[in-house]
């Protein structure tokens, strides 16, 4: 009797236990969900209720008027805005298949082959990660400048094709594969290329997949920079900013922007955030 007693009042511990885990965990879940709610509640807001004290979560009068003025806004601009869809859906393309592309290929003699300098290279590569996109931002300027690529898509497609987190996570994946697989292939006759592309980027599938995810949310908002100067090659995001900054009457208009700029990014990483969570597992990143 005593020990069933005592396994009642492990198990009512037990269940407790899990039962604030579980509410503290809902906590912090809504806490860093809190500004995405915001931002999608405020775009469908009046005028008058964006500036309510305290702010309200949900708005009381849904309206659509403040996506109907920022699409008033931008067609009255000299440059349609199927022009600045196009370059914003061109450089994301370009960019992300690019860096897919190369990262892949880089990686894959620096997987699963020997040669004087591998490790020095690969160390080089480990180290860039710990510079950001701003400290490189002057380098770049100086390389493209240098290339007579200012005020074209390349400007802003290079820099994403060579950034180095690719080359790392790829890299990571492809060791794991087994090398006797990639023996067999070549006594069966299969070349180089047929090897990485039926082989090898088959099994790094969740590793290409979340390059595409990052690189296409990194892309997508990017608004060209000092890169690009001509009005009619400027990508989306940099005319939904320049709608933003407008006077108080705009708050609306800005509530939009926000709710279109953050919508696509957000959707992607829902739908594949067990890719990217294997990813990083995987690779050692956290």
């Amino acid at each position: 009797m005593k020990r069933l007693l005592t396994k009642k009042r492990q198990l009512n511990r037990t269940i407790w236990g899990d039962l604030g885990l579980f509410i503290l965990l809902l906590g912090f879940g809504f806490f860093s969900a809190y500004p995405l709610i915001m931002t999608v509640s405020n775009s469908f807001k009046p005028l008058d209720e964006l500036f309510l004290f305290p702010p309200k979560l949900l708005p009381r009068n849904i309206t659509f008027g403040n996506f109907k003025d920022l699409f008033e806004l931008i067609g009255n601009s000299w440059v349609p805005f199927s022009r600045y869809f196009f370059n914003t859906i061109f450089i994301t393309v370009l960019g992300t298949a690019g860096h897919v592309l190369f990262a892949s290929m880089c990686a894959y003699p620096l997987a699963k082959y020997k040669f004087p300098g591998k490790t020095l290279f690969f160390s080089l590569v480990v180290y860039s990660l710990m510079f950001t996109p701003h400290v490189t931002s002057i380098p770049n300027y100086i390389i493209i400048t240098k290339l007579g690529l200012i005020d074209t898509f390349l400007a802003v497609v290079l820099p994403a094709i060579a950034s180095s987190l690719g080359l790392y996570l790829m890299k990571q994946f492809m060791e794991q594969i087994p090398d006797e697989l990639i023996e067999s292939a070549k006594i069966d006759g299969a070349s180089e290329y047929r090897i990485y592309l039926q082989i090898v980027m088959p099994l790094v599938k969740p590793a290409w997949v979340t390059l595409i995810i990052l690189l296409f949310q990194r892309l997508w908002t990017s608004t060209g920079g000092s890169f690009i100067f001509s009005e009619e090659k400027k990508p989306l995001s940099y005319a939904l900013i320049q709608i933003a900054q407008g006077s108080v009457e705009r708050a609306g208009t800005i509530a939009a922007v926000a709710f279109i700029m953050m919508i696509v990014p957000v959707t992607f990483f829902i739908i594949s955030q067990s890719k990217i969570l294997e990813t990083f597992t995987t690779s050692g990143m956290k």
